[in-house]
């Protein structure tokens, strides 16, 4: 019985049975709500309505667009921001150092030039300078240790 009622459908409709092909509204049942076609969201917002009106008149207008696509202007922008943000925060580390910690750090720039003056002098001081020193570090040691 199933198989029969198929055939019985298929006579029915010339086309071969797609229900898709013919769609019940076009009948002109006024019961039946007719379908909408669904409006993009991206094309009916207002940035992109301006965006489209804006490059509608430079291309009247003979203008060139920007070499630049909008992201890449967007992430140079940012980072320059970051930049400057940066910048700005080392500033007022800076300012905001107290006395004591300024003092603190010119003594430690001395005193690593004052370090870095000896490694010259001693690397221009001759080989048996060098060596007389060592052995009066050794001797020291050796005259601390029999004497303790």
């Amino acid at each position: 019985l199933p198989a029969s009622m198929y055939t019985e459908i298929q006579q029915e409709r010339p086309d071969g049975g797609n229900i898709l092909t013919h769609p019940d509204y076009i009948d002109g049942n006024p019961d039946l709500i007719k379908p909408k076609k669904l409006l993009n969201p991206v094309k009916a917002s207002k940035s992109h309505q301006e965006l489209h009106r804006e490059l509608l008149m430079n291309h009247k207008r003979g203008l060139s667009v920007e070499s630049k696509p909008e992201l890449q202007r967007v992430l140079e922008h940012r980072r320059r921001d970051l930049l400057i943000k940066q910048k700005k925060e080392e500033e007022e580390a800076k300012k905001l150092q107290s006395p004591f910690e300024k003092e603190l750090l010119k003594r430690h720039q001395r005193l690593d030039q004052l370090e870095r003056e000896q490694e010259k002098q001693e690397d221009h001081a001759p080989e048996f300078i060098k060596v007389k020193e060592n052995l009066r570090r050794t001797s020291t040691v050796t005259g601390d240790e029999k004497a303790a």
